[in-house]
């Protein structure tokens, strides 16, 4: 299931050969396999880049195939971004967790070995899905990392709950129930839901869950000091925090490869701002985008914004990570 980063995703302009103030991240981004991942990267502050090549949950849910097609476009949409990280910085492509055909559980613990590997040798994870499923196994990696008693705050930035029953089988619409029957040491906080885009039902379960959320309608720009305040209240209640973004909860407009598109999504600024903020925490320990699609993509509007929004998670985690 695993499969080793390569050079095809990384190539651009090239404005100089040796002035790093003109690097772009395909001239700064190391393949490093999965196996060599070691304390030996020891810099302040090292990312390692990890596809999730999935999007049998987004089957299973009756949605629209593709985001498994994601990470490679969304690592070529990086590789012509300016390199804007600082000196002590490092990026590495760690490569992907492939699911081979419906062995989505299977690839999804795979993808929590690998997260939990890179946490362990003080490399925070960015992962590039998939479909919302990556996130059980970015969830499963950060619990292994933090052990069975440690409080975990889960941060996901979505349209949708995702806590749909799952009696018959997982999805990518039930990820946060799960891990909220199981884990107890959980919690969750949801920024983005749409009203149309639940159920009565699912918001009767987020209650009955003790889930924190804002609505979609209540965060712009002009009041996004409110919701920082919720998101700060909520992490201060766990020793660590994870976030994820769902891109279906940016506006169709900037996001139309997805495969539930939304036309009163947010707007991809204040999706920039609440990244900046989380990211900037120092409880914060890694980071995951799913859901894009470039089958659907219009004119690579939603991979270029997906990698401006990993470089600003990237710009923005503050913490050290091995010095």
């Amino acid at each position: 299931m695993y499969n080793q980063p390569s050079k095809n995703n990384w190539f651009g302009r090239i404005d100089s050969e040796t002035d790093i103030l003109s690097f772009r991240f395909h001239q700064q981004v190391q393949l490093v396999d999965l196996p060599s991942v070691t304390h030996s990267f020891d810099v302040k502050k090292t990312f390692g880049l990890i596809g999730f090549q999935c999007d049998e949950g987004v089957r299973r849910n009756q949605g629209r195939r593709g985001a498994a097609k994601a990470p490679d476009a969304v690592r070529q949409a990086i590789g012509k971004l300016p390199w804007h990280l600082p000196g002590n910085a490092q990026v590495l492509d760690i490569g992907d967790i492939e699911c081979l055909g419906d062995r989505m559980e299977e690839a999804q613990a795979e993808l929590g070995k690998a997260v939990s590997s890179l946490l362990n040798n003080k490399i925070c994870p960015i992962i590039i899905g998939g479909g919302h499923e990556t996130f059980y196994g970015h969830y499963l990696g950060a619990r292994e990392f933090m052990g069975p008693a440690a409080r975990l705050g889960i941060i996901n930035i979505d349209a949708h709950f995702d806590m749909r029953p799952y009696d018959q089988e997982s999805s990518s619409g039930t990820m946060f129930k799960q891990i909220l029957d199981q884990d107890q040491n959980c919690g969750y906080l949801c920024l983005g839901i749409q009203k149309l885009g639940n159920t009565a039902a699912l918001f009767e379960t987020a209650e009955n869950y003790n889930v924190k959320y804002v609505m979609e309608e209540n965060l712009a720009s002009s009041d996004i000091a409110k919701a920082f305040n919720e998101v700060d209240s909520f992490a201060s209640q766990y020793d660590a925090t994870i976030l994820t973004l769902c891109t279906d909860v940016i506006g169709s407009a900037y996001a139309p490869g997805v495969s539930a598109p939304a036309p009163f999504g947010l707007d991809p600024k204040v999706v920039r701002l609440l990244i900046q903020h989380i990211a900037s925490k120092d409880k914060t320990l890694s980071f995951d985008v799913c859901e894009v699609n470039p089958d659907l993509d219009e004119n690579k509007k939603t991979v270029t914004l997906a990698a401006h929004l990993i470089n600003t998670a990237l710009m923005n985690f503050e913490y050290s990570r091995g010095g």
